[in-house]
């Protein structure tokens, strides 16, 4: 992959009580742009977690005066919660045009950050988002009931967009995608990708592979009340895509049921 000259990436990270993960992931980021001679910086956006927020902040003063390029804006209660309002936050806070959006858990390798973004900093994509569905993707040592849940969510927005891994939360926008779509969007949930691809209507996704490997610390934010917003979320975005159709086909319906008992009836 090859960069054109002064490239410049927002790096947008939610959190949630994921501060021993800081340090490693802000390192490995920092030395991974390097490399591809990126500039960019590093925006933690941490919903307050009591101590665990107290012990982020701590954690970024400590890079910030090893010169890492990173900062953390800490949403109070009154600013909201939920990953996806967090994330639709750091992308209005950032201080570039082009925006990444990763976990902060390592799952996403922080290694791999440039490689997503590059479609939409060379400008060959609106939107790129991080596969393990495609060539070059793999996934660690699932379970096997994680796998079905994934494979299930997945198929299930198929009808919504052309990308092969909708789940994933590795993704990469510019800035004018986004404003397309922006008074549309409803963050609710932890699937913001999905949402941003269906409203902002970019005009190419790019699907690139990743490797989706184990959480190192901390502890994972999957569970049932995650699985319903999912569920809610899905059936917004199909209303918000094809409620003319599902009128024409209610419609249709009702027409049909009505000449069916109006022959029964005769």
């Amino acid at each position: 992959i090859f960069f054109r000259d002064f490239m410049s990436l927002s790096i947008v990270v939610p959190t949630y009580n994921e501060g021993p993960n800081l340090r490693p992931l802000v390192e490995r980021l920092t030395k991974a742009c390097k490399a591809k001679g990126l500039t960019f910086e590093i925006l933690i956006v941490d919903d307050d977690s009591g101590q665990g927020t107290i012990d982020s902040e701590r954690i970024v003063q400590e890079l910030q005066k090893e010169d890492y390029p990173v900062r953390i804006h800490v949403r109070r209660k009154s600013e909201g919660r939920g990953l996806s309002s967090a994330v639709l936050l750091g992308f209005l806070m950032a201080k570039y045009p082009v925006m990444l959006c990763m976990d902060a858990d390592l799952q996403h390798l922080p290694e791999e950050a440039p490689k997503v973004a590059a479609p939409v900093l060379e400008g060959s994509a609106e939107f790129a988002i991080g596969s393990r569905n495609v060539e070059g993707g793999t996934v660690a040592a699932w379970t096997l009931s994680r796998k079905i849940i994934s494979a299930g969510a997945t198929l299930m927005a198929l009808p919504l967009t052309t990308c092969t891994d909708p789940m994933s939360g590795f993704f990469c926008i510019n800035n004018e995608t986004l404003k397309r779509g922006q008074p549309d969007l409803n963050p609710m949930g932890f699937k913001i990708a999905l949402e941003l691809m269906v409203k902002c209507r970019p005009s190419k996704i790019q699907d690139v592979g990743i490797t989706f490997g184990d959480r190192l610390a901390g502890e994972s934010k999957l569970d049932m009340k995650t699985n319903i917003l999912y569920i809610r979320q899905l059936l917004h975005l199909y209303w918000y895509k094809y409620s003319v159709l599902i009128l024409l086909l209610l419609v249709l319906a009702c027409v049909v049921l009505w000449y069916g008992m109006t022959w029964l009836l005769a």
